[in-house]
């Protein structure tokens, strides 16, 4: 069921894809990878790489208002590798606001659900690096702060690559 689901929505945001707008608002999808780098709690940090592997693929859309200020709705599945065992581990959902910095930068300020029962807020910093007729391909720094499901407050500093469409 979560497949189909998974599926039907790549569906959707590549049939959008093909309707690229020039005026507002305007509609962009987005895929992405992200490797959470490390994990702060109380306790002493945790590392990605280093007994697991980690992974989220965010997709989502965004709809821009005007030039300056949008809205974006993101969904990232997480998988996990941990002892020659992979399996996925939590789904994010993570809407939020979009702020145009200039020169290719954009702030998200991002609530996060996390089918962990943990909640939070993500600010997200991102710069377009490479711009291209159909796509674009950004880098960016999610800096997920979580909290709930009694578990210490942590926070996750991230790395994003992925392709605006």
């Amino acid at each position: 069921m979560k497949v189909k689901i998974l599926l039907s929505f790549c569906i959707v945001l590549s049939i959008s894809a093909l309707f690229a707008q020039t005026t507002y608002p305007k509609v962009v999808t987005f895929g992405a990878v992200v490797h959470p780098i490390a994990t702060f709690t109380d306790d002493k940090p945790t590392y990605n790489f280093k007994d697991y592997y980690q992974i989220g693929f965010p997709t989502g859309v965004n709809v821009w208002k005007n030039s300056k200020i949008g809205y974006s709705l993101q969904f990232i599945p997480f998988i996990r590798t941990e002892k020659g065992v992979s399996k996925m581990t939590n789904f994010l959902f993570h809407p939020g606001v979009l702020v145009a910095l200039g020169n290719g930068y954009t702030f998200a300020g991002r609530l996060a659900f996390e089918s962990t029962g943990r909640f939070g807020f993500t600010p997200v910093f991102s710069k377009i690096v490479v711009r291209g007729k159909n796509s674009n391909f950004y880098i960016g720094t999610p800096l997920p702060v979580r909290l709930g499901n009694d578990k210490a407050i942590s926070f996750s500093p991230s790395i994003e690559t992925g392709f605006t469409f």
